[in-house]
This record gives structure tokens, sequence and C-alpha cells, in this order.
């Protein structure tokens, strides 16, 4: 039954087939409504199969025919139907063919979307980019640059993996603010940048994770997740991370004075102190407050029963 149902919306999708599988069930509708399930599937699989053969011949004897007025209002036709692969097909021809001219402009322009409308984010990141370069001055530059970095941020895969791509989609965004910093997009570049900012320093708070539960496994591991943390607030400062990060410094610079050799403990407890006051400071209502006032009276008792420095 779905793919009956697949069939039959295959067939829809291209309107002069539609129109003729409505005068067959018009003529044979009784006829075929008695057939089995399995050869009326066969027979909707044959237009369909037909469909993407009229569509290839007809696009060869096009280009053959040079008529690429044809050509470019077919693209645009697909497109605006949402058959993206076939325009995607013709405009990757004409793109060449038509270059230097406005339709040309369109037609680059055109492709982006129909990668992008089509979910090919990566290919569409970069024919966006083709276009803004090959028109700077172009009618649709602004919407292009934006675009580009949008089907970046969109490409780009979980926090703990490479974030390449953010990077880029944080640098194309940032050039697009710099060129159009009045525009309608304005908004919506900006909080994609500031969320590609915090898969950024996800990855870094999970990286600081990992280092504080590994402890002292094969070396001082608290201190590296001391550094990443600190890193990452120093990078961006803004970030919603920010209290997470803090709280993850208190408590690996805590377990390193626990940890400390003697000769150490003192100036790592007070470092462990005032990371304390300063969560405190910074985050009075938090909701680790008990866990870091816990962490400073330990820090102040251990440093109470340390012997005085001579």
């Amino acid at each position: 039954m779905r793919l009956f149902v697949f069939l039959i919306g295959k067939i829809l999708h291209y309107s002069w087939i539609s129109r003729t599988f409505a005068k067959i069930l018009a003529k044979y509708g009784l006829f075929l409504l008695k057939m089995k399930r399995n050869i009326i599937i066969i027979l909707l699989l044959g237009l369909v199969m037909s469909s993407c053969g009229s569509f290839t011949n007809l696009y060869k004897h096009k280009v053959a025919d040079k008529d690429y007025d044809y050509l470019y209002e077919a693209a645009k036709e697909y497109y605006t139907a949402g058959q993206y692969t076939q325009a995607i097909t013709i405009l990757n021809d004409l793109i060449t063919i038509l270059k230097g001219s406005d339709r040309g402009e369109e037609s680059v322009y055109m492709l982006a979307m129909c990668y992008l409308k089509d979910k090919d984010y990566s290919t569409a990141a970069q024919s966006f980019q083709q276009y803004y370069t090959s028109y700077p001055r172009g009618k649709y530059t602004e919407r292009a640059r934006f675009n580009a970095g949008k089907a970046l941020w969109i490409s780009t895969p979980e926090s703990q993996l490479d974030q390449s791509d953010t990077y880029k989609a944080i640098q194309e965004l940032q050039l697009f603010l710099e060129f159009f910093p009045n525009s309608m997009f304005r908004d919506e570049a900006q909080q994609i940048i500031f969320d590609a900012q915090d898969k950024l320093v996800e990855k870094e708070y999970d990286n600081a994770k990992l280092y504080y539960h590994l402890g002292t496994y094969l070396g001082n591991n608290y201190q590296s997740c001391v550094i990443c943390a600190q890193n990452a607030l120093k990078d961006y400062p803004y970030t919603k991370y920010r209290e997470d990060l803090s709280l993850l410094v208190v408590k690996a610079k805590y377990e390193m004075a626990v940890n400390s050799v003697h000769d150490k403990k003192g100036d790592r407890y007070r470092e462990a102190v005032d990371e304390c006051y300063a969560f405190k400071n910074e985050f009075p209502e938090s909701s680790s407050i008990k866990t870091v006032d816990e962490l400073l009276e330990k820090s102040e008792e251990a440093l109470k029963d340390l012997p005085e420095e001579e």
C-alpha cells in the first residue's frame, strides 16, 4: 500500500502525467478497480519510469537544439514545482552558457537555492559562494552571503565531531554582517553566530569534563581541565555554558589542591578558595552554590591544618 501511494504521488508530481492519469481513471476506473493490486502497481511504475525517460529525452533534445530560452524557463518551472533534481541538471549546464547575462546570474543563484532546498547544504554553500564571488554587486549578493553561512551552519555535525564547518559558518556570517550591517537578516545571522559559538564551547566543555573525570590517571588531568575551561571562557565570555565551565574550574582546582604534594598544597588551596568566591560573586543564585560552599569550607579547613610558612 505504501508503494502504491508513493507511485501515485510521483505521478501527480508531473502535470502532464497527472492529466493523463485522470483520463485513464475516468475511462477505465471500474476496470482498474477489479484488477489485482500488483498489476496496478506495475502499470503505475511504468508511467513513472516513462516520465523520467521523457525528461531525459526532452532535455537532451533541447540541449542539442541549443534552445537555451526553453531550458531556462523549464528550470524555473521545475524549481517552482519543487523538482530540484531536474532543475539542477539543467542549471549546471546553463550557468556556463549564460555566464555574463542577467539570466546567467539568476541561474547561479537558482542553482544554489535548489541545493539548499534539496538539503545538500555543503554544495549549496559552495554555490552561494560561487554566486557572490562571480557577482559581488549582484541582485542576490546579500541573500547569497547570508545563505552561504546558514547552509554551512546547518551542515555542522554534533559537537563531539570535527567543527571545521562551524568555524567556516561563523566566519562567513561575520563577513556578511560586515558587508550588510543593516540587513533584514542581521538578527538571524547574529543568532546563528551565537549558536555556533556555543557549539564550539560545548565541545571544549565536553573535553574539560573528560579531563576532570580522568583525574590523576597518567598525569595531572585536573590542570588540563582548568586550562581547557578557562580558555573557553576567555574566547567566548558570553557563552551559555559560562556557569558550567566556572563550576568545573572550581571543582578541578579543589581536586588539584587535594592531590598536590605537600609543598604546593597551600598555594593550591588558596587558589581554590579564590575560585569559590569568584563563582559565588558571579552566580549568587546558582543551583550549585551549596556544592561551592562545601568546597570552600573544606579548602579553608585544609589551610588551617597546614603549618604556617616561616
